[in-house]
């Protein structure tokens, strides 16, 4: 297998990394030759993608987290230094959504959780990797957005929102922290055949269903994970170096 030096041994946090985008993300790194954290909130699934690359010749470890909590956090951070010695990319990808429902249908709850997981989640990731990142004298940090922070849809109000944040942190967080040499870059994928298609549909994964979302898409198809994964890598690479607040649509012209 042919890697470019450029990701080779470089040290990758992907949350989330245990389905969906993060699964993806993490595979692609790791074809790259990069060193791969695999947290999840679900340990089994994070256990399984990490295995799966060490079965194919990778260096990956899992670790369990809730991304909405700093002591997790913290653990992540503590867990990638201890194996691997530094922190190159921090992806930030764990991330939830309400059903496709009218605004008022979400509970209180529901969206207090929503935003913990959507946007705390970024707060505390800055929290625990900058100063490992300053110490390095550079990192980079990849956000998981949304087309729906740029052409929101209705019925999913309080998670359009939430990506909003998302987009603006994004674009804060390379401002201040340009400095210091770390790039703050987010990817806003459109709707995705991943696990949560069906929420952001409100609806069952249909032929039919699907045809008014593959409507709205000029290149006519849904996101697929490799297409995420593809672009998590080249923001990352040290190609990359002068892009810097990007957030990057992988929406197959959807924003246009």
């Amino acid at each position: 297998m042919n890697m470019p030096p450029s990701m080779k041994n470089r040290v990758v946090i992907v949350t989330g990394g245990g389905s969906g985008f993060g699964e993806a993300m993490c595979q692609e790194f790791a074809r790259q030759g990069s060193r791969i954290v695999v947290a999840d909130l679900n340990l089994e699934a994070a256990d399984r993608v990490a295995v799966a690359i060490t079965a194919d010749g990778g260096q990956a470890v899992s670790c369990r987290v809730d991304v909405a909590q700093s002591v997790d956090m913290a653990r992540l951070v503590q867990t990638t230094l201890d194996h691997f010695g530094r922190i190159d990319v921090m992806v930030n990808n764990a991330g939830m959504s309400h059903p496709n429902s009218p605004m008022l249908d979400v509970t209180e709850e529901f969206f207090d959780r929503l935003y913990a997981v959507n946007v705390k989640s970024i707060y505390l990731s800055a929290v625990h990797c900058v100063p490992v990142f300053r110490r390095q004298q550079g990192g980079c940090f990849i956000n998981i957005g949304s087309t729906a922070a740029v052409r929101p849809r209705p019925g999913l109000t309080w998670y359009n929102g939430s990506k909003g944040a998302v987009l603006l942190l994004t674009k804060s967080m390379a401002v201040e922290l340009a400095p210091d040499n770390i790039r703050v870059n987010a990817i806003n994928p459109a709707i995705a055949d991943t696990p949560l298609l069906t929420t952001f549909m409100g609806k069952p994964d249909t032929p039919e269903n699907r045809t008014p979302f593959l409507n709205s898409i000029p290149l006519g198809r849904l996101c697929q994970s490799a297409d995420v994964a593809n672009a998590a890598v080249f923001l990352s690479a040290p190609a990359s170096n002068f892009i810097t607040g990007v957030c990057l649509e992988v929406d197959g012209g959807r924003c246009i």
